[in-house]
């Protein structure tokens, strides 16, 4: 079966719609249409005009008010605009898509279908692939009523469509999706047990996994800690599949593993399909989670990643913070006149240094991995958490680490 795209939307331009509500300030927004933007981007669609609203909540047929409806359908409907397809910024119902694109007469996305076709532009193994379908199925499954045309036809022998007699379109490409969701299903779980298996044959050595938001760097830093070759881009999701290299500091062997970033509204289905990714961090000893610090939002980031991390393992384990892109880190300087408190991006990185970060003391450290800065420290860093595992279960080696510990 031809895998699933639900999106053809190559060079076309957009508009973004966000809301401002009680739970997103208007400062909030504008971070998430940045994202959305750059979503947009990695998708190979032009951003253009941003329309924001606010309201105490969704509108429940149209997403936004009529008012506002009317004033992009205007800008929508003039030529010189060039508008192919409108993005808002959260997940739409059946009945939102259906209503907002009769109005707009353009191709109609949201956050997560957005985030689904970038997966399923990035995704290159079986694996990959099979775990985005599935969750491109399941956000299809419940908006059919407006989207079936799009689906492919199961056919029987002769090219005749099966369908029991009086069975509507809508019914039979919602049993030849559900049909589908159970093999892919099926198929993962057997997957998953292979890479379980392939797990437990790694043996006891200790396990390091890189975590964090996309776009971060870790396929970077990956690259830089296994001196491999793993693809890493400016964009965001740059990479699905899981790597894990055997990595050596100083005689002392672990497995460094790579993972999918995350990023704020994760699609559930999506977290769900990507399960086998994701038992990689579950499995692993010590966590290095990797952070943007020049970020505006980094902060908010880290959130995001350890809420994401703890409804996926409730267990807590060894983390080091590494900041990194510190080449790349700006702040504002304040005017001595201005005498308004100071903002996050008034705070220069050592300032930072001094903030909640020195509590962190050496699970917390500071890098450069295009520039190579601070590598040589986080690799001891690295070495030393590893080390105090290690030893554990290998009690024999201690006494080598103690004797002879500087001539390996």
């Amino acid at each position: 079966m031809k895998d699933l795209i639900l999106t053809e939307i190559k060079s076309e331009k957009a508009i973004l719609v966000g809301l401002i509500t009680p739970d997103q300030n208007e400062d909030k927004v504008n971070e998430y249409l940045d994202e959305l933007a750059f979503l947009a981007e990695t998708a190979g669609i032009v951003p253009g005009k941003r329309f924001v609203q606010r309201l105490e909540m969704p509108n429940s047929v149209t997403f936004v008010g009529a008012g506002k409806l009317q004033e992009i359908k205007e800008y929508v409907a003039n030529e010189e605009n060039q508008i192919g397809v409108a993005i808002f910024d959260d997940e739409l119902s059946a009945k939102q898509i259906r209503n907002i694109e009769k109005e707009l007469n353009v191709r109609i996305l949201d956050r997560t279908s957005l985030i689904l076709d970038i997966f399923a532009m990035r995704a290159q193994t079986a694996h990959a692939k099979a775990q985005v379908e599935l969750a491109q199925y399941q956000y299809l499954l419940p908006r059919l009523t407006r989207m079936w045309t799009h689906l492919e036809r199961q056919h029987g022998g002769g090219g005749v469509i099966m369908r029991g007699p009086g069975e509507t379109q809508l019914e039979t490409d919602r049993r030849i999706i559900l049909d589908k969701i159970s093999r892919l299903k099926k198929e993962l779980k057997d997957i998953d047990m292979q890479k379980s298996v392939q797990r437990k044959n790694r043996g006891k050595m200790v396990r390091v996994a890189l975590v964090g938001y996309t776009n971060v760097g870790k396929s970077t830093l990956m690259n830089l800690l296994s001196k491999s070759e793993i693809f890493a881009e400016n964009k965001l999701f740059a990479t699905l599949d899981t790597t894990v290299r055997k990595v050596t500091i100083d005689n002392l062997p672990f497995l460094l593993t790579d993972t999918v970033g995350f990023i704020r509204k994760l699609p559930t289905n999506l977290i769900e399909s990507f399960k086998s990714t994701l038992d990689e961090v579950r499995e692993a000893d010590i966590l290095l989670h990797v952070v943007d610090i020049s970020h505006p939002a980094f902060e908010e980031q880290i959130e995001v990643v350890e809420k994401t991390l703890y409804e996926m393992d409730k267990t807590p384990k060894p983390t080091i913070l590494v900041f990194n892109k510190i080449d790349a880190f700006t702040h504002v300087v304040k005017d001595d006149d201005d005498l308004t408190p100071k903002r996050r991006e008034n705070y220069s990185l050592e300032e930072l240094k001094q903030t909640w970060m020195s509590k962190l003391q050496d699970n917390c450290i500071f890098i450069s991995a295009k520039e190579k800065e601070n590598i040589d420290e986080l690799k001891q860093l690295i070495y030393k958490k590893v080390k105090e595992i290690h030893i554990t279960r290998f009690p024999y080696n201690d006494f080598l680490f103690q004797h002879f510990e500087g001539d390996l």
